[in-house]
């Protein structure tokens, strides 16, 4: 049963594709990647009905469970990932044990992150190595966790307001009828869909995330490519994301904890060809790339201006036991309000500085502002004013 306050009584999510009696899913493990490892079957690389050796694979930081894991009907808070997904190995030991193909959807461990702004930072003083959080050679030292979908398809529907006919009908048509169960078998109420996950990034100690008296500042970002990897100048992707960042390892040394919770979404979840048309569509109509046209033209492409509809989104941060952000990185009121409307109490809301956008990003971030992200009232920090006096930009 979803939602069940224990794992044995909710038990294992099986998308084995070896060992099909075992199945309780429709899908299979590892999203989009499952059809790499069709190809690698298909190739002879892979012997079909590999089985994954799970040892010393555990979670390096344990993490819940919290109250936030457990509710039914309404009340369940989770419906797009499996709580139990990072402890597969402790919880469901005797099944494994017994056979069972059952395979972590979410995987923890520790790493360190080197960003040329961090480099930065430090040279303009306004972060300085602690040995701990961020060290000599300018890494930060962060907790990461990968997050695979888990889609409990009865709690996905109420969440966007929709019957379960209507969403399992719109996934497999959606999707060329890829998934027959999804309309064949109303018993399978789990769905693990074919598109990515999520990566968490924890500055400081994971179990503070669940602490409202430990200050966290957090945001939570949809992949860009373009900025992200390659610094493309036409968005504020990368820079908002490393300012981010910055005042995540700002917020850790003084006591706090950090998180980023980074989706794949690429192009607001339109695709990055789709991204790519609309750049060209806005920069070759009549006037030019302009604020006022900025969504009209992603609407003429793709049918929509966004599909990345942040319903889901606040399910990562009540699974890290989340009820307070005290400082929001983020201008975005979609994702105020799903977080807000989710339970969890949100403080300061900071916005990005004026400074760390690029001349070319003006028009989106115009275009932003326009159709109501948030700027009044928000407060900038100390790191945001020093980053103004690092850069001579006074």
């Amino acid at each position: 049963m979803w939602g069940a306050a224990d794992a044995a009584t909710r038990g294992p999510v099986v998308g084995t594709t070896s060992q099909r009696g075992q199945r309780n899913v429709v899908g299979t493990h590892s999203g989009s990647y499952g059809v790499y490892r069709a190809l690698a079957v298909a190739a002879g690389n892979l012997v079909r009905g590999h089985r994954a050796d799970l040892t010393n694979t555990a979670p390096t930081d344990a993490i819940g469970p919290y109250p936030s894991w457990s509710g039914h009907d309404g009340a369940t808070k989770i419906v797009s990932l499996d709580p139990w997904g990072a402890s597969v190995q402790e919880v469901f030991a005797d099944e494994i044990a017994r056979g069972y193909d059952i395979r972590p959807t979410i995987a923890v461990t520790k790493a360190h992150v080197h960003l040329p702004e961090i480099k930065q930072a430090i040279a303009f003083q306004r972060l300085y190595p602690d040995g701990r959080i961020l060290l000599d050679d300018a890494s930060a030292a962060v907790t990461k966790i990968a997050v695979e979908p888990v889609w409990w398809l009865p709690g996905v529907a109420a969440r966007f307001k929709v019957s379960e006919t209507e969403l399992r009908r719109a996934l497999f048509e959606e999707t060329g009828g890829m998934y027959p169960e999804l309309v064949t078998r109303s018993d399978l109420e789990v769905f693990l869909p074919p598109i990515g996950g999520q990566t968490l990034y924890v500055f400081g100690d994971v179990r503070d995330l669940a602490n409202p008296a430990v200050t966290l500042t957090a945001r939570v970002h949809d992949e860009c490519n373009g900025s992200d990897v390659f610094g493309s100048d036409i968005c504020t992707c990368r820079p908002y994301l490393t300012h981010a960042i910055e005042e995540c390892i700002a917020g850790a040394q003084a006591g706090g904890v950090g998180l980023i919770a980074y989706s794949r979404k690429e192009g607001r979840a339109l695709g990055e060809v789709t991204k790519f048309l609309v750049y060209n569509a806005r920069k070759r109509q009549e006037g030019g790339d302009r604020a006022d046209k900025y969504f009209l033209r992603t609407e003429c492409v793709a049918g929509v201006q966004d599909m990345r509809f942040q319903e889901l989104m606040p399910d990562v941060l009540h699974w890290l036991g989340i009820t307070k952000i005290h400082r929001l990185v983020s201008m975005s009121n979609d994702k105020f309000d799903a977080i807000t409307g989710s339970g969890i109490e949100v403080g300061t809301r900071v916005k990005i500085p004026e400074a760390l956008v690029p001349a070319d990003a003006k028009v989106e971030i115009e275009a932003k502002i326009a159709a109501g992200y948030f700027t009044d009232g928000s407060v900038p920090s100390a790191a945001d004013l020093a980053l103004v006096k690092g850069r001579g930009l006074e």
